[in-house]
């Protein structure tokens, strides 16, 4: 059954015409390490190749992708990806701290970079790919992967569980906007909040709340009307509208008022 796609795409009413994303919920046996699984689908074989931006979350991924299958760890900055022609990508995005029982380091080691399947899975990362990706529809292949992933899971981390949970707390409606506030909410120390973050998520947590902040922005620009553009810097915690704006022109590329108009024109 398909959930809710997530925020992150910088184009959503855009990409929609022309991409199919679906989500889907983990097995039981994975929902310890497992937000979803997700495939993207396109066939743009009458048109020219386009750029997709995407604003990531504080997440690793399990991809299968034709020729460059492997593990991501959390981007920082905004990720690109060049779309053309036709194909299917198959996806596992973990929880935050999810896929940390699975490796044997910090997840800060794969920050903006990649690792292979096959330390995750524990089999040829080549297999892995074409047994995942020869498969015929969204639920094959994400019983396949899924039955790989049961087969490697480790035994659920206590400390991945509390790292999960502070993001979440970082990505609540009205949640903290300082790692202060976090730490009171948590009722952690900072420096532990910090270690913990580093090995379980990857990033700090300064990262992570702003972050949160700014698909925030995404969102509600790319869907609602008329916005104020200096309640929503003050709403979600940016010193005033200026910094809101310069943090917001830095990941999306263009200003939040050029973005709010682009996606009116759009729809």
């Amino acid at each position: 059954m398909n959930i809710n796609a997530p925020k992150g795409l910088v184009d959503p009413a855009g990409a929609s015409r022309r991409i199919r994303l679906a989500t889907y919920p983990p097995s039981p046996s994975l929902a310890a390490f497992v937000d979803y699984f997700w495939v993207v689908e396109w066939d743009m074989r009458d048109r020219p190749p386009e750029v997709q931006r995407v604003l990531p979350y504080p997440n690793a991924h399990l991809v299968f992708d034709a020729g460059r299958s492997a593990i991501h760890g959390v981007v920082r900055g905004a990720f690109e990806r060049q779309v053309e022609g036709a194909g299917k990508v198959l996806g596992v995005r973990f929880k935050p701290g999810g896929l940390r029982p699975f490796i044997d380091h910090p997840l800060s080691r794969i920050v903006d970079t990649t690792m292979p399947l096959d330390a995750l899975l524990k089999c040829d990362a080549a297999e892995a790919e074409s047994r995942v990706l020869s498969q015929n529809s969204d639920a094959g292949m994400i019983a396949v992967a899924g039955e790989m992933l049961v087969s490697a899971a480790p035994v659920p981390d206590p400390r991945a569980l509390l790292a999960a949970q502070a993001v979440a707390a970082a990505a609540a409606d009205n949640g903290p906007v300082s790692v202060g506030a976090l730490c009171d909410a948590m009722e952690l120390d900072e420096r532990f909040l910090q270690r913990l973050f580093s090995n379980y998520v990857g990033v700090s947590p300064k990262w992570v709340i702003q972050r949160f902040r700014l698909q925030e922005a995404v969102w509600r620009l790319s869907h609602g009307g008329a916005v104020d553009l200096a309640a929503l810097a003050g709403a979600l915690g940016f010193f005033d509208q200026a910094h809101f704006t310069r943090n917001f022109t830095k990941l999306v590329g263009s200003s939040p008022l050029d973005y709010w108009k682009s996606q009116r024109a759009a729809k």
